[in-house]
This record gives structure tokens, C-alpha cells and sequence, in this order.
């Protein structure tokens, strides 16, 4: 692929799969309940809800996909490298 000696090659930063559950469940359980039924604002939740399980299922596919490559990923928990606690993905 391309070279690996450089550093920012040697992980890739992706959000931890905490962030995609935790607005998931404030969607499904709290926002979703705070609108009508049937109108157009529970509707575009909906689609708020859709988009993200499908942006967390291809961050999935795109780990499986660097896994494969013997890329590593580290989870990030926040913008900044300090700080912020990260979860290097295992290589089975």
C-alpha cells in the first residue's frame, strides 16, 4: 500500500463504537418519543437513526477492511490525542 515507516500510517483514529450507540440510544428513547406520531419530525429522526446504523456498520466494514490490510485502528474518545483514552483494535 504505502509506507508503513510513517508514523501516521502506523493506526488509524476512528470514533469509538460508544459514540454511535450512545446517539442511537438518545434517538430511539428519548427523542423519538418527544414528537408526534406520524409527523414530520419523528420522520426525519427516523432517518437520523437509519443513517447512523448504516455509518456505524460501514466504520465496521472499513475495520474489517484495515484488519485484513494489518492496518491497526485506535479507537479515539475525543479530538484530542491527550487525554482521550483509546482502544487499539485487536488482530485476530
Amino acid at each position: 500500500m504505502s509506507d508503513r515507516s510513517n508514523p501516521a500510517q502506523e493506526s488509524i483514529p476512528l470514533p469509538s463504537h460508544v459514540h454511535y450507540e450512545l446517539l442511537l440510544q438518545l434517538l430511539e428513547r428519548q427523542s423519538i418519543l418527544a414528537v408526534p406520531p406520524r409527523s414530520r419530525g419523528r420522520e426525519q429522526i427516523q432517518q437520523l437513526i437509519i443513517t447512523l446504523r448504516k455509518a456505524l456498520a460501514q466504520q465496521k466494514q472499513l475495520e474489517e477492511d484495515l484488519a485484513r490490510s494489518k492496518i491497526e485502528v485506535e479507537y479515539r474518545w475525543s479530538l484530542n490525542r491527550e487525554g482521550g483514552a483509546t482502544t487499539p483494535l485487536p488482530h485476530s
